[in-house]
């Protein structure tokens, strides 16, 4: 619920953080008809693992790879975004990826494109809560 602050004569309504931070949410821009995932074990797996804010701790929906050791998600998005952050949750064990690696503007991305320079590499450490 937005909060009401009296100013002068005024009356402003402001957003709580939580609900900005929701607002403005990367997920709300993924065009998530022409989303892909290369490599997934279950057909339409990847879709389920891309989640909002207020379902990211659902451990249902997931996704696994098949027999490579590498995943490929194609996330088209419906306008600009700028990535603040990003929860990769998994079990502890060795299926909890070690690296992830950032590809901007490459449409209908493959395997065969992860040769190119990349953007950015992140070294994730097991997440077993999302936090």
């Amino acid at each position: 619920m937005p909060l009401r602050r009296q100013m002068g004569g005024a009356t402003k309504w402001e957003e709580r953080p939580e609900q900005h931070s929701l607002a403005y949410s990367p997920y709300l821009l993924i065009d998530l008809e022409r989303l892909q995932c290369l490599n997934e074990s279950c057909k339409g797996s990847g879709l389920l693992a891309l989640k909002p804010q207020e379902e990211q701790t659902d451990g249902f929906k997931f996704v696994e790879k098949d027999a490579d050791e590498q995943l490929l998600f194609n996330i088209p998005f419906t306008g600009n975004v700028k990535l603040k952050g990003i929860i990769i949750m998994g079990e502890d064990d060795d299926s909890h990826p070690s690296e992830m690696r950032l590809f901007k503007n490459i449409p209908q991305m493959s395997f065969d494109d992860t040769d190119r320079e990349l953007d950015q590499t992140f070294s994730l450490n097991p997440d077993l809560t999302g936090n």
